[in-house]
């Protein structure tokens, strides 16, 4: 099938800028960008036509950090920062079953879709439940859950339709080292036997910073290799423990993880020193505003780190711990408390941080080649925002009006891969309606059974 967009504010984000068209059109065949271009659109035969009168056109987010099995589980641990934020809403999760964690994905996976994010990089919950801490110390005395509880997260991404590279921790306060890295090659197995479109890849959900095992870093390493996966590991977030979360900078450094493109999630309670030697070993760095100032973990130094060359991308975290997964809030928090923080109108344009989270969180997440940005070649993942629902008045710098004033009030479309996947804020996903309903009925269950009824 051919779908002809056409009458659209184009924004590309194609080479070093926004890429902005204003009488833009795109050519999608079989799910995949064929053309782009400026003025009359080419006649195709039999082709479907959008036209969106002026609308604005854009790539469909990238989250690049994100938690979707938190869905069900949102509006818990306000009052609490990070650790006090996970006893509630972890603590909460640690009793769901393998179908209750099903549901939740598959309800947050489809609210990024709706909300116009159509590729994330999610963190599955590990199989060994959480433990209340604060210095990082698993002490091993859970059990493992069943492989389903984290298959079935993976399950519930596929079904949604969203794009996604699955992270998982090696658990490894339990078991050998090669019993630690078999278990974690059996979820790479499950992704990889997905349909390669919508399953990206696989990764490792780096946790030394909470890891009892003195060759924690080594062993992620290890696996990186074996698996050929990527890493990000939440690092330097919160403010408790901070001398503690920065010695371990060095068993990662140390253990050539840098090498190999170790994502830093978070990266807020850095110095100088820490930032200049991961930029400089190839480190790279997602930033999660929104999540951020929730748990009042700070404001990451995103100035220093640009200056030093390290890429950045942009996630939106948990809904958890953002509450609403709106891409475009997420960025005027970043936005906004880094102009704060430095006193520095330029620190960070509105062009910016949109490219952090489109083509930016692609490239820190190695699928640019697919995602990111409207290019031929490229999944035609993309939304349709209209600046007059409601009106955004005269748009005097039209990439900057899109970031500045676009609410979900104004995204009527989302297509992933050319496929209408939301409509005015409804999922066109035949599992919708059914994920509200299992979600609003196991929850409150799981709450209960956890001793805190709704």
């Amino acid at each position: 099938m051919t779908l002809l967009v056409v009458g659209a504010r184009l924004i590309t984000m194609a080479g070093d800028g926004p890429g902005f068209l204003d009488r833009g059109w795109m050519r999608v065949d079989e799910g995949r960008i064929t053309g782009v271009g400026e003025g009359e659109p080419p006649e195709v035969a039999g082709a479907e036509v959008l036209d969106v009168q002026g609308a604005f056109v854009a790539p469909g987010f990238v989250s690049a950090h994100s938690h979707l099995f938190t869905s069900g589980a949102r509006g818990l641990g306000v009052e609490s920062t990070l650790y006090g934020w996970c006893d509630s809403m972890l603590g909460l999760m640690s009793h769901a079953s393998p179908e209750d964690y099903y549901w939740s994905s598959l309800h947050g996976s489809l609210d990024f879709i709706v909300n116009g994010t159509t590729t994330a990089f999610d963190f599955t919950d590990p199989r060994i439940p959480w433990e209340p801490m604060v210095d990082g110390a698993k002490s091993g005395a859970g059990q493992l859950r069943p492989l389903e509880q984290q298959t079935r997260q993976i399950d519930a991404k596929r079904d949604s339709g969203i794009r996604f590279i699955n992270a998982a921790s090696l658990d490894d306060a339990i078991g050998s080292d090669e019993e630690v890295l078999d278990r974690f090659g059996l979820m790479v197995d499950h992704v990889r036997a997905a349909d390669p479109d919508f399953a990206l890849g696989a990764a490792i959900m780096g946790a030394v910073q909470w890891s009892p095992r003195p060759n924690a870093a080594e062993l992620e390493v290890a696996a990186m290799r074996r698996y050929g996966v990527i890493n990000e590991a939440h690092f330097l977030e919160t403010r408790e423990a901070v001398e503690l979360q920065r010695s371990k900078f060095a068993l990662y450094r140390d253990a050539g993880a840098l090498e190999l493109g170790l994502i830093f999630g978070h990266f807020i309670q850095t110095t100088p020193e820490i930032i200049a030697e991961a930029a400089a070993h190839g480190g790279r760095m997602s930033w999660q505003p929104a999540s951020n100032g929730r748990l009042a973990s700070g404001t990451a130094d995103i100035v220093r780190i640009r200056e030093a060359g390290m890429p950045i991308g942009v996630g939106l975290d948990d809904q958890a711990c953002t509450d609403v997964s709106d891409p475009w809030q997420n960025m005027r928090i970043g936005m906004y408390a880094v102009r704060a923080a430095s006193g520095d109108p330029m620190a960070v344009l509105p062009e910016d941080v949109l490219r952090m989270a489109t083509l930016g969180s692609a490239e820190v997440l190695g699928v640019a080649d697919r995602v990111g940005s409207l290019e031929v070649g490229k999944f035609a993942d993309f939304v349709v925002v209209d600046p007059r629902k409601p009106d955004m008045g005269p748009l005097w710098h039209p990439v900057r009006n899109y970031v500045l004033s676009t609410t979900l009030r104004n995204l009527v479309r989302v297509y992933i891969g050319g496929e209408l996947a939301a409509r005015d804020g409804v999922s066109t996903n035949p599992l919708a309606s059914r994920a509200v309903e299992e979600v609003h009925r196991r929850m409150p269950a799981v709450a209960a059974a956890w001793g805190h009824p709704a």
